[in-house]
């Protein structure tokens, strides 16, 4: 990994802090970029996100998913922890929190659109910051590869079934067009895009060595769209941060508790199953981080880019990497341990 790419936490820390000053220092300009929309999609956070997301897209085989057959433990795990216990104890965990300890300090209105929040963040499981966290961990790229691209499948077809039903049952409308518009837009259309672009590269002579020199290329453009996206993310909300500190630690607190919970699980079971440490730690990482690029899209989709929706899942860009490099640092500590028991 580059200095770049190693410090990534310190360049989002650094983000976040520019953001929400600006956001506070120039309200007016960033009003007129919020209004910058369509349809309830702004064009800006869609451009960077498509751009952050794509890079990501154009590794996904579809090819490898035959390999699912070589270490399939590892898989049940991830595919058990993201879509059958993840969705529904980030619900459970939100309306504990929001409708019962934190009743008396937060509206109930508010308090609804802060659980839709955080189910849109249980319900999208990462993406493209998984292959961060797996190389991070020496974990097996190629079977990261696999369960990325089985999740990403799954996730089309998935995502919105799973959001509406949670999002129903906390008695939250749900506008079905936007949200399967938003999948869409941030799943169906870049996941197509970096399929075509890769069958197109690798069809080429040397084929291989030009896909490797075109992600190379592009990777840095994901970054930086990472670190665009978080500094208008927080300037739209940067006001509210700054005048509401202690709602955005009431918001973390489930889902700091849901990260380190989820990991546990996973690893644990991995553990228990004997699956070796270069697909157990992935393997856990990748059921524990969020896709939250997409989370926050749709929320802005579904609530509006200044809704409490939108400032969970913002919430959850700010929880994420620090989040998530602790729990690598933690996987690394014990891979001795993990690997001789």
């Amino acid at each position: 990994m580059s200095l770049f790419e190693r410090y990534l936490t310190i360049w989002v820390g650094l983000c976040i802090l520019v953001g929400v000053a600006l956001g506070k220092l120039f309200p007016d300009i960033f009003l007129l970029l919020s209004e910058l929309e369509y349809a309830s999609v702004n064009f800006l956070i869609a451009l960077l996100i498509w751009a952050m997301i794509y890079p990501m897209m154009v590794s996904v085989d579809l090819k490898s998913l035959h390999r699912v057959a070589e270490q399939p433990k590892g898989l049940i795990i991830t595919l058990v922890v993201n879509w059958f216990l993840k969705p529904f104890s980030m619900a459970a965990l939100g309306v504990f929190f929001f409708r019962w300890l934190f009743a008396d300090l937060i509206p109930e209105k508010d308090a609804e659109s802060y659980i839709a929040g955080l189910i849109l963040l249980g319900a999208a499981p990462c993406t493209a910051m998984v292959f961060v966290w797996s190389h991070l961990t020496n974990g097996d790229a190629n079977y990261t590869l696999v369960q990325v691209s089985l999740n990403d499948v799954i996730m089309v077809f998935a995502f919105a079934p799973i959001v509406a039903f949670l999002l129903g049952v906390t008695d939250i409308p749900v506008p079905w067009e936007t949200l399967l518009l938003s999948v869409g837009l941030y799943v169906v259309v870049p996941l197509v895009a970096g399929v075509l672009t890769r069958s197109y590269i690798t069809n080429q002579l040397n084929g291989d060595v030009r896909l490797e020199q075109f992600n190379t290329l592009i990777k840095p453009y994901s970054i930086v769209a990472l670190l665009g996206t978080v500094v208008l993310l927080f300037g739209f909300q940067g006001e509210v941060i700054l005048d509401q500190p202690v709602l955005i630690l009431l918001i973390a607190i489930p889902l700091l508790i849901q990260s380190y919970g989820i990991f546990a699980i996973a690893y644990f079971s991995a553990w228990r199953l004997k699956v070796p440490f270069k697909v157990a730690a992935p393997c856990a990482i990748i059921g524990t981080s969020n896709f939250f690029e997409l989370a926050v899209a749709v929320a802005i989709s579904l609530f509006g880019l200044n809704s409490g929706a939108a400032l969970a899942t913002v919430v959850g860009v700010l929880v994420e990497v620090p989040v998530m490099l602790s729990l690598v640092a933690f996987a690394n500590k014990t891979k001795y341990a993990f690997e001789h028991s």
